[in-house]
C-alpha cells in the first residue's frame, strides 16, 4: 500500500487522460502511474526523457542496463516490468535469471557483463567512476556517445525507482503470474502489491 492516496481520474482533466491511457496501454491502470496522478504533467515529460534515451540503444542494452541500475537500487517494481520485458522478448526464463544471479556465468557477452557492472556502479555511486571505468568501456568498442546513452539509462532509472520507492509504490499485482523462482529473483525491495 503506498504512503499517499493516489487521487482519482476526477482530479484534474490530465490526470484523467493519464490513467486512460494507462489502461487503454496495460489493460488496468499500474500503481506506477496511479503514483504520478498529482503530476501528470512530471509523468509525461520523464516518459519524454526517457524515450529520447531509449531511441538510441537497442532495446536488449538498454533493458540488461536497466536491470543492473534497478537492482542496484532494490527496486522490485523496476527489476519485475524490465524483467518482463528480456522474458517476452530476448531471454528464457532460466537464462534471465542467470543473468540475475550470476552475471558473470550468464549466456550474455563480456561487454554487457561490463556494462552492467558499470550502470550498477553510476547508481551505486556516480562520484567512484573513474576514467578507467570508460577505459574497460571503450575496450569493448563502446563510443563516447554510447557510453552517454548507458548512463543516461542508469541515471533516469534513479529518478523513476526512487520515486516509487520513497512513495511506497508496490508493483502490481499483475506481476504474480511469473514464475516463482524468477519472481524470487526479481523481488528483492518491496513486495508486489497484494503479498506479505
Amino acid at each position: 500500500m503506498p504512503f499517499i492516496d493516489a487521487p482519482d481520474a476526477a482530479a484534474s482533466e490530465q490526470t484523467a487522460k493519464l490513467y486512460a491511457e494507462a489502461e487503454a496501454n496495460y489493460g488496468y491502470v499500474p500503481n506506477m502511474v496511479k503514483a504520478f496522478g498529482y503530476r501528470p504533467d512530471v509523468m509525461k515529460n520523464w516518459s519524454a526523457l526517457l524515450s529520447s534515451i531509449k531511441a538510441n540503444m537497442d532495446l536488449r542494452r538498454y533493458e540488461l542496463v536497466t536491470m543492473a541500475a534497478a537492482k542496484e537500487m532494490k527496486s522490485s517494481y523496476c527489476l519485475l516490468a524490465h524483467g518482463s520485458v528480456l522474458l517476452r522478448d530476448i531471454f528464457t526464463a532460466e537464462a534471465l535469471r542467470q543473468v540475475l544471479d550470476d552475471p558473470d556465468a550468464a549466456a550474455i557477452d563480456e561487454a554487457e557483463r561490463t556494462i552492467m557492472r558499470f550502470a550498477a556502479k553510476v547508481v551505486h555511486d556516480a562520484s567512484s567512476i573513474k576514467s578507467t571505468d570508460i577505459d574497460e568501456l571503450t575496450q569493448h568498442g563502446l563510443s563516447d556517445a554510447e557510453i552517454f546513452d548507458i548512463v543516461t539509462a542508469a541515471t533516469v532509472r534513479c529518478f523513476f525507482s526512487k520515486t516509487l520507492d520513497a512513495l511506497g509504490v508496490q508493483a502490481d499485482s499483475a506481476y504474480e503470474k511469473l514464475d516463482l523462482d524468477l519472481k524470487t529473483a526479481l523481488v528483492i525491495g518491496r513486495p508486489i502489491d497484494g503479498t506479505a
